[in-house]
């Protein structure tokens, strides 16, 4: 890990680019749920908030350890939130 900096920026464009994916999914295709799309934004938002607020977290004891966990629940959570957008 080189940095917080460019672990929060990480964060940020993941979990960014995947309320974009959404809101296109939504709009390319009328068919989409939207309150399913809406759903899934909130769900970003609220892991959004999650990572943060562990990446900004004080009391750690092994911080190389505590942010190579924090990338790693970031990967696995936005591959399991494109999976929902990908079932729009």
């Amino acid at each position: 890990m080189a940095s917080i900096k460019n672990l929060k920026k990480d964060i940020n464009y993941t979990l960014g680019d995947i309320i974009d994916i959404c809101q296109i999914t939504v709009q390319l295709n009328p068919e989409a749920d939207k309150a399913k799309a809406d759903a899934i934004v909130d769900e970003v938002i609220v892991t959004f908030d999650d990572l943060i607020a562990k990446v900004n977290a004080k009391n750690v004891e092994d911080k190389k350890a505590h942010y190579k966990a924090v990338s790693a629940e970031l990967e696995s959570r936005a591959n399991a939130l494109i999976e929902k957008v990908n079932s729009l």
